[in-house]
């Protein structure tokens, strides 16, 4: 098995635990490789993948510690060539990888495959991305703590494990997910060249698939059922493709931008009808609620909901002068409201 490290795998770390407390899975027959490590690090340290793997698995099940294989962060600058090549004879002795879990990097790494990797990359010494030192900042006390250096598996060496499984979580994975997935195969985003491996499975969360086509604009790759909800979202966003405004929308507006099904039960007048009024109640002037209000067609409500509304103030006296009428409005009804004043030190 080809394992990863990060956040995106713990949860299934934590499952084969439980599956070998409860269910006694066993691991005794089970070879692992790591994908990677900071270089230099010691295994010691609470930020080395030797630590993270050992935390969260490889202390709680019954793996052969001579089955554990996590490549070494303290390995001599002038011994690291030979110990990346030995890293891949260990991987080739074993018959390669039958299972490679991986996760994936804001800048597409996968691994520490950073972009600019090369298709027929093996195991060896890179220099990490600036994103993806930042992205590890927090972890380290700061980007001046986070390593240059790490010893990565290649895309090689992943391209030919013969099942594939990459986890992505979170909204901030989106955009690199949907390059991934529906972008050119290139080195600049090197989990692109998994599209082209026979037996690879993204296992995504809402946030990070948000941004596939599929999700982001069903209508522009099969039939869909529309909801008011999607109805509203793929009108808004034809405002936004042709430049318009939601009123000025024609028939060839819709039919030229993949929405032609849209207008087979309603014309073109009708539905900009719709999504106008629908935005235009969305407006409003009291936002913490207006009593007594007639809100049969308006957002003003008639009974205010209780609200804990937080007040930004660039200094203490912006508050007052610039919504200070609101301010007031907003505590005579009863919402908890607070104060924050942006000071500065210097």
């Amino acid at each position: 098995m080809g394992l990863a490290t990060g956040s995106s795998p713990i949860r299934v770390y934590e499952e084969l635990v439980r599956m070998h407390k409860e269910e006694g899975l066993s691991f005794q027959n089970v070879v692992t490789f790591n994908l990677d490590e900071y270089l230099p690090m010691e295994k010691s340290n609470i930020q080395s993948y030797h630590y993270f793997m050992h935390e969260h698995l490889f202390n709680h099940i019954d793996i052969d510690p001579e089955n554990v294989h996590i490549p070494d962060g303290m390995v001599p600058s002038e011994d690291t060539v030979a110990y990346c090549l030995d890293y891949e004879r260990k991987i080739k002795e074993y018959g390669g990888l039958d299972f490679q879990l991986l996760g994936i990097g804001r800048t597409g790494h996968i691994g520490f495959n950073e972009p600019g990797s090369h298709y027929n990359s093996g195991t060896r010494v890179i220099t990490l991305d600036h994103i993806t030192r930042v992205d590890a900042a927090p972890s380290f006390l700061g980007i001046a703590n986070v390593p240059r250096k790490a010893i990565t598996m290649g895309i090689a060496t992943v391209r030919k494990a013969k099942r594939i499984v990459l986890l992505g979580w979170g909204e901030n994975k989106a955009e690199i997910i949907k390059k991934t997935i529906e972008g050119e195969i290139s080195s600049h985003v090197p989990a692109t060249y998994l599209q082209n491996h026979s037996n690879c499975t993204f296992i995504l969360d809402t946030g990070a698939a948000s941004e596939l086509t599929k999700n982001k604009t069903p209508w522009l790759v099969d039939a869909c059922e529309w909801t008011e909800e999607l109805k509203a979202k793929a009108i808004i966003r034809l405002c936004e493709e042709t430049g318009k405004t939601v009123l000025s929308l024609t028939d060839k507006d819709y039919n030229d931008n993949g929405m032609a099904d849209l207008l087979s039960n309603e014309d073109s007048y009708d539905l900009n009808i719709q999504i106008f009024n629908k935005l235009q109640h969305t407006i409003t002037g009291w936002p913490g609620g207006k009593p007594n209000a007639d809100d049969t067609y308006r957002p003003e409500r008639a009974e205010p909901i209780k609200k804990r509304v937080i007040i930004f103030s660039p200094h203490p006296d912006d508050d007052v002068i610039s919504m200070g009428g609101t301010f007031d409005r907003l505590v005579e009804q009863g919402h908890e409201v607070h104060i924050v004043y942006q000071t500065s030190e210097i």
